[in-house]
């Protein structure tokens, strides 16, 4: 039996019915850009997230990107940002024209680590971004208590982390925005690429409306140089269907990590840990080993899908080599990029394909 990493057709099979309706249904409205269906999205999106607003744009990247921009990141500034997560924080911080300044995570939840952020302020810091990595909250309570003592914004990268929750409140608006991602196989995924905002803020939440258009609240009328980075009324309405099965999709996600968590207790194997005060989403399932590559292809051959979320961390990335980083740098990084692996998990998967995963001899 082959286990995939994740059957993203089996997740439109299960909705195929309202699936099909809603893109029906939009195609058959003839308004292909924003209009009712994005408004209805946000509308749904941000009571979920127990927020005032959510602002629909075209993909995660972009969220990260405006939402600086609506806090007024700029050149010359410094956002401080984890070491150990995918390139797009990074990037969003590079396109500003700013510094992403990486502190190491935690080496047992892999997020970042408040008692390690005051340390990499300076003068120039606006903005703190922890990331919300596999779907497990960061530690916001400390975070949120240094952004106020040093009069900085903090905006979350929220990409994995759909319907976790943080002290018993959902991610959403513990900072001043979350940035999100809908890209196919997030928890709240579209059929193809899409972002979003949640903000209390209605001054962030006004300046990315704007910012998202070509800098236009009015059509013709431009107020800032803005971007193209509109949500699609396809994907919305697929988003929209697709938010009424989250937490039934993240409660599947979470047995089989609990079934995971119990059946590989006594492998050698490094398991999520998970503080008390936090609900993951589950979006991703990481273990550790010192000898990864080869448990890896043993998997493999095995029929088991895995995938490595991050072989390479941002500061050895080309795109970043102007900026000197040595591995030994940022050591807990380099230590994770080594060693991480992420098993199965999906809200399609079954309980037979979870126990093969557990039944195999691991190294």
């Amino acid at each position: 039996m082959q286990v995939p990493f994740l059957d993203l057709r089996a997740s439109y099979l299960e909705l195929k019915t309202e699936i099909d309706d809603v893109v029906a249904r939009v195609l058959d409205s003839g308004c292909y850009i924003l209009g009712s269906e994005v408004e209805a999205f946000e509308a749904e999106y941000a009571e979920y997230c127990e927020v005032k607003h959510a602002v629909g744009v075209a993909n995660g990247l972009d969220a990260l990107h405006l939402a600086l921009l609506a806090m007024d990141v700029g050149y010359g500034d410094e956002v401080i940002v984890p070491s150990n997560t995918y390139i797009a924080t990074w990037l969003a911080i590079s396109h500003c024209g700013a510094t992403p300044v990486p502190v190491e995570p935690d080496e047992y939840t892999y997020n970042i680590d408040p008692a390690r952020i005051e340390a990499a302020l300076t003068p120039r810091t606006k903005v703190i971004l922890p990331v919300h990595l596999y779907g497990q909250p960061a530690d916001l309570d400390p975070i949120l208590a240094i952004a106020r003592r040093n009069g900085l914004r903090v905006l979350e990268d929220g990409a994995q982390a759909h319907g976790a929750r943080y002290k018993g409140r959902r991610i959403g608006g513990h900072g001043d925005a979350v940035a999100w991602s809908f890209y196919p196989g997030k928890n709240l995924g579209a059929l193809g690429d899409g972002g979003a905002l949640t903000t209390n803020d209605q001054v962030i939440a006004d300046r990315i409306r704007v910012l998202r258009n070509y800098g236009s609240r009015e059509k013709y009328v431009n107020e800032v140089q803005g971007f193209n980075s509109r949500l699609d009324p396809l994907q919305a309405a697929v988003l929209r269907v697709k938010l009424q099965h989250l937490d039934t999709w993240n409660r599947r996600r979470k047995a089989v990590a609990e079934q995971y968590l119990q059946s590989l207790v006594k492998t050698g194997l490094s398991l999520p840990r998970i503080p008390v005060w936090a609900e993951p989403a589950w979006h991703l399932f990481v273990i550790r080993h010192p000898q990864r590559d080869i448990l890896q292809r043993k998997l493999t051959a095995a029929g088991i899908g895995t995938l490595i979320h991050y072989p390479i961390p941002p500061h050895m990335q080309s795109a970043y080599a102007d900026m000197g980083f040595e591995q030994r740098d940022l050591p807990i990084a380099a230590r994770l990029a080594n060693e991480v692996l992420s098993l199965p998990i999906g809200p399609q998967m079954d309980a037979s394909m979870a126990e093969i995963v557990s039944k195999i001899t691991y190294i």
